[in-house]
């Protein structure tokens, strides 16, 4: 009977120690920091003229949403991509390239108040703990907008 306690104890130590290990040490404390994405390099040779401005537009655009803007603070990049602003990064969530037009057909309501109160259960978890501000919101939509007119 002592035999089976001492080993009971024993293993429970080890699982919860390493469980401590991996889930905390190794992966870190993921909830605190955002994951922030890498941008892409833009930096093409253009062949024609019309390419070369295309290519600066989009070297801009990249620019303008770059590690330090709204998604990459908040941490919706670690679930999302943005492909039309060459944003790679979280796979979980749906790229929101076309967000801005599209949540209102997918959820029934503009994407200003689905930012507000979102009716998805992911969502209304992520930002029912921590709402977004209304400067964080204009921030959000403004970046939204640009990706949808970008394609």
């Amino acid at each position: 009977m002592n035999k089976a306690i001492i080993s009971f104890v024993i293993s429970l130590v080890i699982g919860f120690g390493l469980g401590y290990l991996v889930f905390d040490v190794m992966m870190g404390d993921s909830g605190s920091q955002p994951q922030v994405a890498a941008k892409s390099d833009t930096s093409t040779k253009p062949t024609t003229k019309d390419q070369g401005s295309e290519s600066k537009e989009t070297a801009a655009t990249t620019t303008a949403v770059d590690q330090d803007n709204i998604l990459s603070k908040r941490g919706c990049l670690g679930c999302h991509s943005v492909e039309a602003l060459n944003l790679k990064a979280g796979q979980v969530g749906p790229d929101l390239s076309h967000a801005f037009v599209e949540v209102k057909d997918k959820h029934g309501m503009p994407i200003e108040k689905f930012l507000t109160k979102p009716d998805s259960a992911v969502m209304s978890g992520v930002l029912g703990k921590k709402p977004l501000t209304d400067d964080e919101r204009k921030q959000v939509l403004e970046i939204l907008k640009k990706a949808s007119e970008a394609k």
